[in-house]
């Protein structure tokens, strides 16, 4: 038996419950690692509170919780990391708990940290992701919204590493930091078309919107074209003929994962860590996110 976080209805915080689990085993081509950082996403959230409940049904009890990072401790025949190897990657069994199955374990490089590797799994690659799908290239100019939040700021430092003039919306208490980071930043809220477009005279090529606030009727006139804007955020996208990525798993880059560890370890890619709670206070940390008490990704640490 094992230490997991369990919950067993839909609603808030208070429903995740510490519990004795069986402790997995991994099947072929899997393996089993005793975990060291499970980062919370927001999906984690609205999933628990039956939001999603359309897209992704629960079936109960749920053990919630997807990027991980460990060390290997079992492997089954045919698995491509072995016993005492350092990997992070997707659980496939697991998560919020002390021992995960992963299918896939990426390589994680020892100059990046257990909580920064399973902070990067999900926002690492849903930033790689739709920055390939818009076909951004050097040169291009793009507006990214919601700039200031974890996949905003990975999208922010990959844009302006390939050569492309990033403008980015943003609350004001992240300005100064996307400045830092290469882009042009402008704060949200009324009037912020006005302002992209002060910022961009030579007019916006693509809009990556992270943020899902009604911004597409707006995105798709800066461009002209709605195939020129993707959301990652905002389920209205079909009715304005714009993309919404991440939805279908076959569109995912999970490929990505040992290239963004690369460019973590090489000091070119940083992931905003906004705090770590133990895995037993799941519970508090969810009520701290959705009270917006933490910026940059959460850890829970087994």
């Amino acid at each position: 038996m094992s230490t997991a976080i369990t919950y067993s209805r839909y609603g808030g915080p208070d429903v995740l419950t510490l519990a004795e689990v069986d402790t997995p085993e991994p099947g072929p081509g899997q393996v089993r690692i005793k975990v060291r950082a499970v980062s919370v996403n927001p999906i984690d959230l609205k999933i628990r509170s039956g939001m999603m409940d359309g897209v992704f049904p629960a079936e109960f009890p749920v053990l919630p919780g997807w990027d991980v990072a460990g060390i290997v401790d079992k492997a089954g025949a045919g698995a491509t990391a072995s016993v005492g190897d350092e990997v992070f990657g997707v659980a496939s069994v697991g998560g919020y708990s002390e021992y995960a199955l992963l299918d896939r374990p990426v390589a994680k490089p020892k100059e990046v940290s257990f909580d920064a590797a399973a902070a990067m799994v999900t926002v690492g690659e849903t930033a790689y992701r739709s920055l390939h799908h818009l076909g951004i290239e050097e040169g291009d100019t793009l507006l990214i919204h919601g700039a200031g939040g974890s996949v905003g700021t990975i999208a922010v430092q990959l844009a302006v590493s390939r050569g492309i003039t990033v403008i980015g919306t943003a609350a004001e208490h992240d300005t100064e930091r996307l400045t830092k980071l290469g882009a042009t930043a402008v704060t949200y809220g009324t009037g912020w078309a006005e302002r992209v477009r002060a910022a961009a005279p030579q007019g916006v090529d693509r809009v990556f919107d992270a943020s899902g606030a009604g911004v597409l009727p707006d995105s798709i006139a800066l461009t002209g074209d709605a195939a020129r804007v993707l959301t990652i955020a905002d389920m209205a996208a079909a009715q304005h003929g714009v993309r919404f990525s991440g939805a279908d798993p076959t569109d995912r880059f999970p490929q990505a994962l040992p290239q963004l560890a690369e460019l973590i370890a090489g000091g070119e890619l940083v992931v905003p860590i906004g705090g770590w709670y133990p895995l037993a206070e799941a519970a508090r940390a969810h009520a701290d996110i959705e009270a917006r008490r933490t910026r940059g990704k959460v850890i829970l640490t087994p």
